[in-house]
C-alpha cells in the first residue's frame, strides 16, 4: 500500500518481526514524521529505501479507514519491539546492539532489558551524538564499530527524523546485512525512561495522548503538527507530495 508515495507494509507485528529476522531496514514512521515528507527529501529517501515501513501512525490508520474504508493492521513501534524482544535469537548474548540517545537512557534501558532476560550490557550500546534534524545523517564511527562487532540486530533509539536517515546510511554502508530497527522512544516506554504506555492505550491509538500529558511542552506542539497529515492524505492520497523548497 502507498501512503504519500511511501510503501507501507500491511503486516501484523508477528509478520513484520518474522520478515526482519532475516535482515533489512525496519522503520516506524510517525504522523509528525510523515508530515516532513514535503520538507525533508533525505527523510523521504530513508522511507523509500527501507525494507519495511510499519503502520505505526494511528492517525494514518484512522484517516485511511475514513478515506477508503480499508482497515489496516496496526504494527506500532511499541508492539514491534515487544515482539522482537520475545524472539530467542534476539535475546541471546551478541544478538543485539543498541544506539542510545544518552548515557542516562543507556543505563536505564539496559537495566530494564536485563530484567527481562535479554543478554545485553552497556558494551553492546553506542551513545549517539546529536545528529542534525535536517540533511543527511552519517556516522562512520558507528559503522566501523558495527562492522567489527557484527551483531545480528541493530536497534536505533534516537528519535524520529535522524534515526531513519541513520538506518538507511547503515544499510548502505555496512559490509554485512543485519536487521536494523529504527524504533525511537519505544524502548523508553517499557523501561520508564519515557512515559509509560499500557498495551490498551497503544491498541486504542492513545500513546500520543499519554505522551502529551507526561510532557506537554515537548509533545503538544509536535502532535498538533501531525494534523497536517490529514490535509496531505486528503489532497495527495497515495501520491508523493511535492518538496517544499523552504523548510519554514
Amino acid at each position: 500500500m502507498q501512503i504519500l508515495g511511501v510503501p507501507i507494509a500491511c503486516l501484523t507485528i508477528d509478520e513484520a518481526v518474522e520478515r526482519a529476522l532475516g535482515g533489512g531496514l525496519v522503520l516506524a514512521p510517525s504522523g509528525p514524521g510523515l508530515c516532513d515528507l514535503e520538507r525533508d527529501p533525505d527523510y523521504r529517501d530513508a522511507l523509500l529505501g527501507s525494507d519495511v515501513n510499519l503502520t505505526d501512525s494511528g492517525l494514518v490508520i484512522l484517516v485511511e479507514a475514513l478515506r477508503s474504508r480499508r482497515k489496516l493492521p496496526r504494527a506500532s513501534g511499541l508492539g514491534y519491539i515487544e515482539g522482537l524482544l520475545a524472539r530467542p535469537e534476539v535475546r541471546r548474548a551478541g544478538g543485539t546492539f543498541w544506539v542510545m540517545p544518552s548515557t542516562e537512557a543507556t543505563s536505564r534501558n539496559v537495566a530494564w532489558l536485563r530484567s527481562q532476560g535479554v543478554e545485553v550490557t552497556e558494551d553492546d550500546c553506542y551513545v549517539a551524538p546529536m545528529y542534525a534534524r535536517r540533511g543527511r545523517v552519517e556516522d562512520r564511527a558507528l559503522a566501523e564499530l558495527l562492522d567489527e562487532r557484527r551483531p545480528d540486530h541493530v536497534v536505533i533509539c534516537v528519535g524520529s527524523g535522524p534515526q531513519e536517515k541513520l538506518g538507511l546510511f547503515l544499510k548502505r554502508e555496512l559490509s554485512y546485512g543485519p536487521g536494523i530497527h529504527c524504533l525511537g522512544a519505544a524502548i523508553g516506554f517499557l523501561s520508564g525512561e519515557q512515559a509509560s504506555i499500557p498495551a490498551w492505550a497503544d491498541r486504542a491509538y492513545l500513546g500520543w495522548f499519554l505522551r502529551c500529558i507526561d510532557d506537554p511542552r515537548t509533545f503538544v506542539p509536535r502532535y498538533l503538527k501531525a494534523f497536517r497529515l490529514v490535509y496531505l492524505l486528503a489532497r495527495y492520497g497515495a501520491t508523493p507530495p511535492p518538496i517544499v523548497s523552504h523548510a519554514g
